[in-house]
């Protein structure tokens, strides 16, 4: 079992940074891929990132591929989003996720959920 809770979403200009945090519970974390997801209103459930266990592959969304960093921290059972050069289409509700075994890019290969942390970024 694995719970998730997001934090340090917020409100942010446009080209500014936000960093996300995504702090889990549960000794199965080190061995569970995470992934980062977001929803904006009336739109669905799009992929954003995704990090194996051991932090040594990434994927990436190609709207956000260079401008977003994926990482992890096993040590404190937390992983992260860098965000920058944020952009107006970037706001949505941001969500962490965990599954066993490697990373994917499909919400349904996922098995535990966060509850999410909204990103707003002004023009």
């Amino acid at each position: 079992q694995v719970q998730l809770v997001e934090s340090g979403g917020g409100l942010v200009q446009a080209g500014g940074s936000l960093r996300l945090n995504c702090a889990a519970s549960g000794r199965t974390f080190r061995n569970s891929a995470m992934g980062w997801f977001r929803q904006a209103p009336g739109k669905e459930r799009e992929f954003v990132a995704t990090i194996s266990w051991s932090g040594s592959t990434t994927l990436y969304a190609d709207s956000v591929r260079g401008r977003f960093t994926i990482s992890r921290d096993n040590a404190k059972n937390t992983v992260y989003l860098q965000m920058n050069s944020l952009k107006p289409e970037d706001k949505a509700v941001y969500s962490c996720a965990a599954r066993y075994g490697g990373p994917k890019q499909d919400s349904y290969e996922y098995n535990y959920w966060g509850q999410g942390t909204q990103v707003t970024v002004s023009s």
